[in-house]
């Protein structure tokens, strides 16, 4: 059975102050379905607008769907609420905790919250303070602290109580690459060590394909993909030939353009896109018109590639 079970889920806001204007409505989630397993780390992406955070606090009882169901532990959510609650972890990298209370007292509340008691209560606040190098901090104010500084805590907030679940919104955003990376080692090894289930919303792309186990994508509040970040890559289809010309360039330019195929040219060195399969004859027709090169390299595709064409392709459609 899935830890986290979300069937149908519907999220229509309505604005106007009817019968005085005409009321309007906006489904920011779509009835969307997926499970999340135990030991699972499930990343939700999509542009701004797409419904990841509406999904996040319908997942956290913060908002009330307008239709489905959601059932953690195969339990209804509806009626469990503050069962389910004290199971699962939630960090946004926008939030704030209070901020005239210090960082270790504002992990102390969290702490009680959960209902956790002494000394486990103290070892866990010191355990993941030194975990995000924040043990030197424990006694300042949170409202005093950095963007990135305050992040941590609210990353060791979400961890402290050793939860089942753990819903991570954009944990990232406001961290300097070095601490971000510590960030998502940090994560795979509370999935390594505790089983925790995560489900994580990013625009890093390189993020997504380190952490995730799964992705689902979602556009205009439905799921339009569901798959590994591997498999979402490859099906762009599409790879990128870097090319330093030593000679034939212009040939090479004739070629690109007759076949019509997308390219970029810097000075001597050319970027091709290509399908994969098309790269072999690709290499023999410019080898048979006298191009010479002295570098080659070869990408393949990535997850921002998949998403980028996703974003695209929204657009077009708007």
């Amino acid at each position: 059975m899935p830890i986290l079970n979300v069937r149908h889920l519907t999220k229509t806001f309505s604005s106007g102050l009817w019968p005085f204007t005409k009321k309007s409505t906006y489904t920011a989630v779509d009835g969307i379905s997926f499970a999340l397993e135990q030991g699972e780390i499930l990343g939700l992406l999509g542009p701004n607008g797409a419904g990841k955070t509406t999904t996040i606090q319908m997942l956290l009882g913060t908002l009330t769907p307008s239709s489905g169901s959601i059932t953690y532990f195969g339990n209804d959510f509806a009626h469990t609420r503050i069962q389910a609650l004290k199971k699962i972890g939630y960090a946004n990298g926008y939030d704030r905790l209070p901020a005239r209370l210090t960082v270790w007292e504002n992990l102390d509340v969290v702490c009680r919250i959960y209902g956790l008691h002494e000394p486990f209560r103290s070892q866990q606040i010191e355990h993941h303070l030194k975990t995000f190098d924040m043990w030197n901090l424990r006694h300042k104010q949170t409202g005093t602290l950095s963007a990135g500084q305050a992040t941590r805590v609210m990353l060791a907030k979400a961890f402290i109580a050793n939860p089942d679940i753990v819903l991570l919104d954009e944990p990232t955003a406001s961290l300097d690459p070095d601490i971000a990376h510590e960030v998502r080692q940090f994560i795979l090894k509370q999935q390594k060590e505790h089983n925790v289930s995560i489900l994580i919303t990013s625009h890093n792309m390189d993020e997504v394909t380190e952490l995730c186990d799964r992705v689902l994508i979602l556009q205009r509040g439905s799921i339009i993909a569901n798959n590994t970040p591997d498999q979402l890559a490859q099906s762009t289809a599409k790879v990128r030939i870097h090319l330093k010309v030593s000679n034939g360039l212009e040939l090479l330019i004739a070629y690109l353009h007759d076949t019509q195929n997308a390219h970029t040219v810097n000075d001597h060195e050319i970027t091709i896109e290509l399908d994969e399969h098309a790269i072999a004859q690709f290499l023999a027709d410019i080898a048979e018109r006298k191009v010479m090169y002295s570098q080659i390299s070869i990408d393949k595709p990535t997850l921002e590639d998949y998403f980028l064409n996703v974003a695209r392709q929204a657009r077009s459609a708007s």
